[in-house]
């Protein structure tokens, strides 16, 4: 199973947070299934790649250490297919949705890590 994550500190407040990821995810082509305050998932759309291949998001919003002005949040993407090389569908969608967070024009980008 691939697996990728990352943490991200951003600019925007905790409410105003989760409706521009909703919104981000739509825009990389996601279908959103679940979200709630501090926790959203979404899929990819099938069709492009097997069903193997389908990549799943999961965005973690930290309420508790959320200030008026910051606020981090963790994703976890993964699917089902093995890593065998290096550069496989999960890491290409990983990379695409880590640059749209880190370029979005609706907050300014404090830190990304990559685990």
């Amino acid at each position: 199973m691939a697996r990728y994550t990352c943490s991200f500190i951003v600019s925007v407040t905790i409410d105003h947070l989760q409706p521009l990821v909703v919104e981000l995810l739509q825009d990389c082509e996601f279908d959103v299934q679940y979200y709630t305050a501090d926790y959203i998932m979404a899929r990819e759309i099938p069709g492009s790649v097997s069903f193997s291949k389908l990549v799943k998001v999961e965005v973690l919003i930290d309420k508790s250490t959320a200030t008026e002005t910051e606020t981090r949040m963790s994703i976890v993407i993964k699917n089902e297919e093995l890593p065998l090389q290096l550069d496989n569908h999960c890491r290409q969608v990983f990379e695409y949705v880590k640059q749209a967070i880190e370029h979005n024009r609706h907050w300014h980008l404090i830190e990304s890590i990559a685990g």
